[in-house]
């Protein structure tokens, strides 16, 4: 290994799970200041898409698989897609941050209603109703191009399911707990990519 290629060896390795356990540490810590539920989803309802998570997850940072087409690449081992998909998920971690802040207490890691709930329009709230599922899309799709392999790309589509599923869920309760102002909010603004309806 030449002087140039220890240090990128060691980029490529860890950039991911650095970024990824940042993340998880942040979100850990911010989830302590949060207004207190008047209205949660059921623990059936939290597995439905909890467990697609998990599974995409283990797809990502699990062993790799043998003897199966999840293994094999769908992107040439070269240094672009890497970069490229550092640079996605960089930004879609940025985006899920903002989201998140832009939230303040009024966020919760399951479907709930907070007291005092309030209808957050505002950040990139006003470009899409989910940023922090969008944001978080981002950074999959990003880690996914970047490991160049199917698992990837399975493990996007589970997160995806796993993200429509809860976003459509959130959605009936915004509705019943905001009303025409949920409605019009959502007639101006798309769910998770920005413009598109």
């Amino acid at each position: 290994m030449t002087g140039y290629e220890a240090p990128m060896h060691t980029v490529y390795r860890y950039a991911f799970p650095v970024l990824w356990l940042g993340w998880a540490l942040y979100w850990w810590v911010a989830s302590r200041n949060v207004k207190a539920n008047v209205r949660h989803e059921s623990p059936a309802s939290r597995l439905a898409h909890i467990v697609p998570l998990m599974v995409a997850l283990y797809l990502f940072w699990g062993p790799r698989p043998r003897n199966s087409f999840l293994a094999e690449r769908f992107l040439p081992a070269a240094d672009w897609p890497f970069w490229l998909g550092l640079l996605m998920a960089v930004g879609g971690i940025l985006v899920s941050v903002w989201a998140r802040l832009t939230l303040g207490r009024n966020w919760s890691g399951t479907v709930t209603i907070k007291q005092d709930h309030e209808l957050v329009t505002g950040g990139p709230y006003a470009i899409v109703r989910h940023p922090i599922y969008t944001g978080l899309l981002l950074a999959f799709i990003g880690s996914a191009l970047a490991r160049g392999e199917w698992r990837g790309i399975l493990a996007v589509a589970l997160v995806f399911v796993a993200f429509e599923r809860k976003r459509r869920h959130e959605e009936r309760w915004m509705r019943e707990q905001f009303g025409a102002a949920y409605d019009a909010y959502a007639g101006r603004v798309a769910a998770l990519i920005p413009y598109l309806h």
